[in-house]
């Protein structure tokens, strides 16, 4: 809180480990600092330290040069903002490569109470071979303290045993004419383990605790990390069912429980090797999203994944499919696979929508690439001029009008991006919109069927394309809501090939939203939200807000990989500054005052990971 009253508001990091650090900036009016807690979080303040601002700036200067000439430059020009986020970015957050070193400090154990019940059953399917890492993986569970288990061991064959000194121990030989539940035996909750997986002896307790929550999540499943010369982190998402489909990644530790064991208990085991991922498939496609629940802590230390037989893989996801009744199609990418969703029959009128103002050179490049360089089908594009007077492009909209494609809407005024938009949307055809800039180009002939698939999905809103600056790096894979405290472009300028964390940069997957320089959704929709928000953000943030009211509307945000553009971001409107600067700060403003709850938690951005830098480090 400053001097005159005003209030920012910055989120704290997650405690992962149990405990968890935030640096933030103190501005010359500071006139006390305020903690919104939730009462049932257990929240203990252990330190508070005082950092001077020439020591981050040299922390800075010795760690990224480059950075610290940007932060002097904005700490001149007085951007405060920019300036403090400089400096927190490079004296408080770490690259996830050091996650070893940022772990030793932050490692605290749980003290929540531990729950006498449920009953719950371990289940851990092993082949002899790896008797030393179910060795490793019982010793953990016996240490636990929750109590309330029982385990069997399931070996794949005979010839492997161990003498077990507990009595919830048992041991057994896999059958495949069985079903899952003739492991479960009358327990409550189910969990499935891999050899070599160690679970901290309070992680039962907690995932076990969570089951009680209001909700009465039937799949609770807790974050990981992978041993190795250089752990790695998996610090999952919450529920994001379309990254489960192709990546399963909620992995373990993971309870099944109520209604889901019910329904999992007739799954056929088939073989050991297998098993595992044909039951998260299953789990994934069974589970209600609102009987989900994420422990965002680190439970669970495991070993690496051997290589996987690509060719199986690909038939389980397959299988799965054609079991469920779904057209999807399993396809390669080298990230691992991800879902091709079929178009509908015939495919749907498309209508692709362009506000712009003169600038030939966009117009003309955006314009002919819908129309002459994408694959599909059936396009309408709708042009919608806010009140051009070059010569060149006014003699440009008189060739196009000679294409049956072609809507030319005059728009003139005050640029406004929501209402041409909406201006656009209203006059068009189409079962689709598509919301494209004019400085947008296209790089692959299937970009619009990509889109298309996806937004003709019943639950799908929007969807979102990967688009890439002129230097071919990363622009747009997501945006993650509360990043920089409003809303950001997750790895901007990163190479185009980044994987991301957990590989979901490889694969369609959820997100909170995604911006309007390439944004499809059906008509529909759009229009049962009301469109774009024009009174309220007519410059910036309108995407972000769309996004977010389709998903209150009960619609997720799908980003994908398989659409991919170039976009020189901004080319046509430039930097904001002066009187465009101030219009900016007051849509943030808005923005904050309405989604300020989605700000304090993106649900498909781990709490632990970094809102200060664009990159997936740890805060």
């Amino acid at each position: 809180m400053r001097d005159d009253g005003r209030r920012e508001t910055f989120v704290l990091p997650g405690p992962i480990l149990g405990a968890a650090r935030w640096l933030g900036y103190l501005p010359p009016d500071c006139a006390g600092i305020e903690l919104g807690l939730d009462p049932r979080s257990g929240f203990v303040l252990e330190r508070v330290g005082l950092r001077s601002q020439a020591s981050l700036f040299a922390e800075c200067l010795r760690r990224r040069p480059l950075r610290a000439a940007a932060a002097a430059f904005n700490l001149v020009r007085r951007d405060e903002r920019r300036f403090r986020d400089i400096l927190r970015g490079s004296g408080g957050v770490t690259p996830v490569r050091h996650y070893a070193t940022w772990s030793a400090s932050r490692v605290r154990t749980d003290e929540g109470p531990v729950p006498p019940t449920p009953a719950l059953r371990l289940i851990l399917p092993a082949a002899p071979e790896a008797a030393g890492s179910v060795a490793e993986t019982v010793r953990s569970i016996v240490a636990q303290e929750f109590t309330a288990w029982t385990l069997v061991v399931v070996w794949s064959r005979p010839g492997a045993a161990f003498t077990a000194s507990d009595a919830r121990i048992g041991q057994r030989i896999w059958s495949e004419a069985e079903r899952f539940g003739d492991l479960c035996d009358a327990a409550d909750v189910a969990a499935l383990l891999t050899p070599g997986d160690r679970l901290d002896p309070d992680a039962l307790a907690i995932l076990v605790r969570a089951l009680s929550e209001p909700a009465r999540p039937e799949l609770v499943y807790a974050d990981s990390v992978v041993d190795g010369p250089v752990p790695v982190p998996c610090l999952k998402p919450d529920w994001s069912p379309d990254l489960a489909r192709v990546s399963a990644y909620v992995g373990t530790p993971v309870l099944h429980a109520g209604a889901l064991l019910r329904q999992l208990r007739a799954e056929p085991l088939h073989a050991t090797e297998t098993f595992p991922l044909r039951l998260s498939l299953a789990a994934t496609a069974a589970v209600a999203p609102a009987r989900v629940a994420h422990v965002p802590r680190i439970l669970c230390r495991r070993l690496p994944n051997a290589p996987e037989d690509d060719h199986r893989r690909a038939a389980i996801l397959s299988r799965h499919l054609a079991e469920r009744g779904s057209r999807a199609r399993v396809v390669t990418n080298p990230a691992g696979f991800d879902l091709l969703w079929p178009l509908p029959e015939p495919a749907p009128l498309v209508s692709v929508i362009i506000p712009s103002r003169d600038r030939i050179d966009l117009i003309r490049r955006s314009s002919d690439d819908v129309l002459h360089a994408t694959a599909y089908p059936a396009v309408e594009l709708v042009i919608v001029d806010n009140g051009s007077t070059d010569p060149a492009v006014l003699a440009y909209y008189d060739t196009l009008r000679g294409d049956a494609r072609v809507r030319i809407l005059d728009a003139p005024g005050p640029f406004n991006f929501s209402s041409l938009i909406n201006a656009g949307v209203a006059v068009s055809r189409g079962a689709v919109v598509v919301l494209l800039n004019n400085d947008v180009a296209v790089l692959r002939e299937d970009w619009l069927d990509a889109l298309v698939r996806q937004a003709c999905r019943p639950e799908i809103g929007a969807v979102g394309a990967k688009l890439l600056y002129a230097d071919g790096t990363l622009q747009h894979a997501g945006v993650v809501v509360g990043l920089g405290g409003r809303a950001g472009h997750i790895l901007r300028r990163r190479p185009a090939d980044t994987p991301g964390h957990l590989g979901r940069m490889g694969v369609a997957h959820e997100v909170s939203a995604v911006t309007a320089a390439c944004l499809a959704v059906e008509r529909r929709k759009f229009e049962a939200v009301g469109g774009l928000d024009a009174e309220a953000f007519g410059i910036d943030f309108n995407d972000v807000d769309f996004c977010l009211r389709l998903d209150a509307a009960g619609y997720r945000t799908i980003w994908t990989p398989r659409a991919v553009m170039a976009h020189l971001e901004s080319t046509s409107r430039g930097p904001a500054l002066g009187a465009a600067r101030a219009r900016f700060e007051q849509e943030a403003e808005r923005f904050v005052a309405r989604w300020r709850d989605t700000i304090r938690h993106d649900p498909y951005y781990h709490p632990g990971l970094s809102l200060t830098t664009f990159g997936e480090d740890l805060e």
